[in-house]
């Protein structure tokens, strides 16, 4: 791999975010994806940043929040991380991970919470390799809402 360069994402990404998405198994057209990150990119609440290596393509992306709530006050959580299938392993992630971090201590957070889905195996060691801590295990529950935009 060449020189490895981490950047905020722009606008412009969302054909490979929406690519890298699908690897993923989050299938998405372009079109949402250049929503969504229109959203999220003027959200000061929200950073999200691609790996690249000089070339068109990304080589992964990730999403990271600063979230409050009553229970758990300010924290930052990472919404979303995915990197190439052909990249892995080879410090792309972990370079996405430290920039989630970076930008969540500059936000004066004190922790990053990460939720893996259990079908994910080899994300649990990746994870706990860079010092994550397993809290809990939860079930997710959904409802889909008449007349609502999405999911």
């Amino acid at each position: 791999m060449s020189h490895l360069e981490i950047r905020r994402a722009q606008a412009s990404d969302a054909d490979e975010m929406a690519r890298l998405s699908g690897e993923l198994g989050y299938p998405m057209s372009v079109d949402e994806m250049r929503i969504r990150l229109d959203r999220l990119l003027a959200d000061a609440r929200h950073f999200i940043a691609v790996a690249h290596d000089g070339d068109r393509r990304l080589l992964g992306w990730m999403h990271v929040e600063h979230r409050t709530s009553v229970e758990g006050g300010e924290r930052a959580e990472l919404m979303g991380l995915v990197v190439d299938s052909s990249e892995r392993r080879r410090g792309t992630g972990r370079a996405l991970v430290d920039a989630a971090e970076r930008w969540a201590e500059s936000q004066g957070l004190a922790a990053l919470t990460v939720r893996s889905n259990v079908a994910r195996e080899l994300s649990h060691p990746f994870y706990e390799a860079l010092g994550y801590v397993r809290e809990k295990t939860q079930h997710v529950y959904r409802k889909r809402l008449h007349g609502s935009a999405g999911g």
